[in-house]
């Protein structure tokens, strides 16, 4: 019997960056068809891979005092003849395993591009490694267990607009009054008249999203620290729209080809901006290299930007096209 090429992805413990670089997984099948996959990764990201194809092992990388996770991780992973592995965070892991070939990231890959250009050129690709989300049907139950009864009861069914508050980094959150002034804004337009406003997020968002919640009112869907990140995935393609900070929840969005706007402060945009055709930025400062507070961007022009997405893919939302 034929032994299948065995593959070891070591990836982030950030949403975002497992995210980015999840194309990678279909090019490993590309570049090794049948190969079978552990990948190596954080505990909130953990389950994008649990239905991913050709995943056949997912190991947990919590993090622990003096790098014994690492130690931890090799010693899962050292006694496996590998083929391939395939390292994004760039451990030195990757060279203390015996493998026929292994792919390494170091800063010398980071040249201007968008990182998705990055991974792709890091794992020789000959086209873009699109990000992707792999739901399974658990997480889509999981999801309408969420949003349908809350589809059921206060303005009834109607489009939903998903709005992620948060982001895990000082600088990256858009006040969250101002999420409120913006909801509010959205509420009174015609153009989102029987629209629902739904924030997404883990179990410690809760406080950023309550201003948000609060001016929806019955029009609100309350989906914050209801499930893990698959559910909140699957939650996200239900949307008819996204808005979000600079975050995990904002690449989820752009890779469900969701319409999705990322909101962006002192970072790079043009770098970590969502990736694909149906996306787009506002920035504090428009201009390249060029940074200022998340907190110089308003409330209008952000209201502007949703308005503009909106009307640059009618496609998107249910119902006729206008």
């Amino acid at each position: 019997m034929t032994r299948a090429p065995q593959v070891l992805f070591v990836t982030s413990n950030r949403i975002g960056d497992c995210v980015i670089s999840s194309g990678v997984i279909r090019e490993i099948g590309r570049q090794l068809p049948g190969a079978a996959i552990t990948v190596a990764c954080g505990r909130p990201p953990a389950p994008f891979f649990r239905a991913a194809p050709g995943v056949e092992r997912i190991i947990i990388l919590d993090k622990k005092p003096m790098s014994g996770h690492w130690f931890d991780l090799w010693r899962q992973v050292r006694d496996t003849r590998w083929d391939l592995v395939i390292d994004i965070r760039g451990s030195a892991l990757a060279w203390l395993v015996p493998t026929r070939r292994r792919v390494v990231y170091t800063r010398e890959w980071e040249t201007g591009v968008s990182k998705v250009e990055m991974v792709t050129r890091l794992i020789g690709a000959d086209a873009p490694l699109h990000p992707e989300i792999f739901l399974d049907d658990t997480a889509r139950r999981e999801a309408a267990a969420v949003i349908d009864p809350q589809l059921a009861t206060g303005a009834g069914p109607g489009p939903i607009i998903a709005l992620a508050p948060i982001a895990h980094q000082p600088g990256k959150s858009w006040p969250a009054d101002r999420w409120g002034q913006l909801v509010e804004r959205l509420r009174a337009d015609p153009r989102f008249d029987g629209w629902r406003f739904m924030p997404v997020g883990g179990p410690g968002d809760r406080p950023p999203a309550t201003p948000a919640l609060e001016a929806a009112g019955d029009r609100g869907i309350d989906c914050v620290g209801k499930g893990d990140i698959l559910c909140s995935a699957a939650a996200i393609d239900r949307a008819a729209l996204f808005v979000g900070n600079d975050s995990g929840l904002m690449h989820v969005a752009a890779a469900l080809n969701r319409p999705t706007l990322g909101l962006f402060g002192p970072t790079q945009w043009w770098l970590y901006g969502p990736w694909g055709p149906r996306t787009a930025t506002v920035a504090s400062n428009e201009t390249r290299g060029q940074f200022a507070p998340i907190e110089d961007l308003t409330v209008d022009r952000v209201f502007s930007a949703v308005v503009d997405l909106y009307e640059a893919w009618p496609e998107g939302r249910p119902g006729p096209t206008p």
